[in-house]
């Protein structure tokens, strides 16, 4: 599957840090020997998180200590309000009472196996997603798109904050080195905006009906969070091959 152009800039990570990126307007094409990867997702998606776990522990298991990772936008709820909604309503709204402690229970047990800890009794919110897309977005000019994937990720499903609230996405961004002008700048900018939102079309007109959906080497399409033993199998062989030129 074709990687389309986009802007979000790519870094070169592994599943312990990450450096600055490369001046590039995409993820760089992959020679034989190395590996790009573009993971359309949402941070408060829970297979998300695992995903990210399970790849990180994937290319470590087959000694991939340099990646090249692009993070593409997706948001599960485009139509949230601006200002959330209670999380046990709306989900309780969208699955019925009841079948939400189910998946939750599920999704503890999975997470368990690799090492996360879902602190769901915290999380009282479901929040808009697009601000913290955005931080994303800018914390990639830094080289840190990874890092700030992590601090919201573990922000939300670990401490229960509204990441939708932009005392703590001024406080994630300070932790990425973002100051709270450049966030506030970056919110209001219809020209990031409207790149994240057509990321988001592009994904859709790719056939992208769900995340985490990972893009190897601008070439293989691979949805879900896959174990990291499958990782480790099939990267190296992804590797060998040229990644695609469209």
């Amino acid at each position: 599957m074709p990687m389309t152009s986009q802007r979000m800039t790519s870094q070169r990570t592994t599943s312990q840090r990450t450096t600055s990126p490369p001046a590039t307007s995409r993820p760089p094409e992959s020679r034989p020997g190395e590996v790009s990867i573009a993971i359309y997702s949402d941070i408060i998606c829970p297979w998300c998180y695992l995903g990210k776990r399970r790849l990180e522990e994937g290319l470590r298991l087959a000694g991939i200590a340099d990646a090249s990772i692009a993070w593409l936008p997706y948001e599960l709820n485009p139509a949230m309000p601006e200002e959330g909604m209670d999380r046990t309503a709306y989900l309780d709204g969208k699955f019925g009472p009841g079948k939400r402690a189910e998946i939750e229970q599920r999704l503890s047990e999975a997470a368990r196996e690799d090492g996360l800890a879902f602190n769901w009794h915290a999380v009282r919110r479901t929040p808009n997603t697009r601000k913290a897309h955005v931080l994303i977005a800018l914390a990639a000019g830094h080289g840190a798109a990874d890092l700030a994937k992590g601090a919201l990720m573990a922000a939300y499903f670990e401490q229960g904050r509204d990441i939708g609230a932009f005392e703590v996405l001024a406080d994630i961004g300070a932790g990425v080195g973002l100051s709270s002008a450049e966030l506030k700048a970056a919110f209001a900018d219809p020209a990031l905006n409207g790149e994240i939102s057509h990321l988001e079309a592009q994904a859709a007109t790719m056939g992208v009906q769900g995340v985490p959906f990972f893009i190897v080497n601008n070439r293989y399409g691979v949805s879900g969070a896959q174990p990291a033993a499958m990782w480790a199998e099939v990267l190296p062989r992804m590797m060998a091959e040229p990644a695609s030129a469209d």
